[in-house]
């Protein structure tokens, strides 16, 4: 496919998972990605591959939760791809903990990764979308904005993010920008793997374990999130604005 072609699209927290995935789908379909992440030799390692596979790709070292660093990044984008078609705000941090242990760094630095971030993404990107009446942003939440034992700072983030994302549908809409964000269940990822040995597992047991709950029997991999996410940056759901898609293999 090559829905993406003459696009730029903008990726954050793409230096692993489902970042990384995203970028890669995005580029295969013909888009020129910003790779961006905190580490900007990880963003370029990703960026990288891209290339290297004929994708065309820059990596972008950003704090995306500081607002002059994003704008910076914002001026780079254009700079070296030329605008802004599409924003993938997938940056994200876990910092586990039950309500009545949990340090006030640690709501705080959840929050502001999580949900902060992407408030000034996509303040940044709405100038160039609505300059141009054209954008696609994809915001992720996750499963967990229902609710999950030990992560009151991450459930409050990822519905928030909801939150965000039925608001800017609703400000935006007028200038032919669509915002929408998808909301996985389990994948095998990195900061899944992270939660399995906090709670004093394998990343491998930890899957079976969800996977026995879940009705596909299975836990999710980072290129089946990416694949509904390059969906909704297509023009295929260019009537979809203000929704949250649960891609979770059926649990509830």
């Amino acid at each position: 496919m090559t829905r993406f072609v003459d696009r730029v699209a903008v990726v954050t927290g793409a230096a692993q998972g489902i970042g990384a995935a995203t970028a890669h789908r995005l580029a295969a379909e013909g888009a020129a990605v910003a790779v961006v992440d905190l580490d900007a030799g990880r963003s370029q390692a990703v960026a990288d591959e891209i290339v290297a596979a004929g994708g065309r790709a820059v990596g972008i070292g950003c704090d995306v939760t500081d607002a002059e660093a994003v704008t910076a990044m914002g001026e780079r984008v254009t700079q070296t791809l030329g605008g802004w078609h599409v924003l993938v705000n997938n940056a994200g941090i876990t910092r586990d903990d039950l309500l009545f242990k949990m340090p006030l760094p640690a709501w705080e630095a959840v929050l502001t990764t999580n949900l902060t971030s992407m408030f000034l993404c996509c303040q940044v990107a709405q100038q160039h979308m609505v300059a141009a009446r054209y954008g696609r942003i994809v915001n992720l939440s996750s499963r967990s904005a229902l609710g999950n034992r030990g992560q009151v700072n991450y459930a409050a983030a990822k519905a928030g993010v909801q939150g965000l994302t039925a608001t800017l549908a609703i400000e935006l809409g007028p200038f032919g920008v669509t915002v929408n964000a998808v909301a996985p269940g389990y994948v095998a990822t990195a900061m899944t793997a992270a939660t399995a040995e906090r709670v004093g597992s394998t990343a491998e047991e930890h899957q079976r374990l969800v996977a026995e709950h879940t009705p596909l029997r299975r836990v999710a991999q980072p290129a089946e999130i990416a694949s509904v996410i390059a969906f909704l940056a297509s023009d295929d759901a260019s009537y979809v604005s203000g929704q949250t898609l649960y891609v979770n293999g059926g649990a509830r």
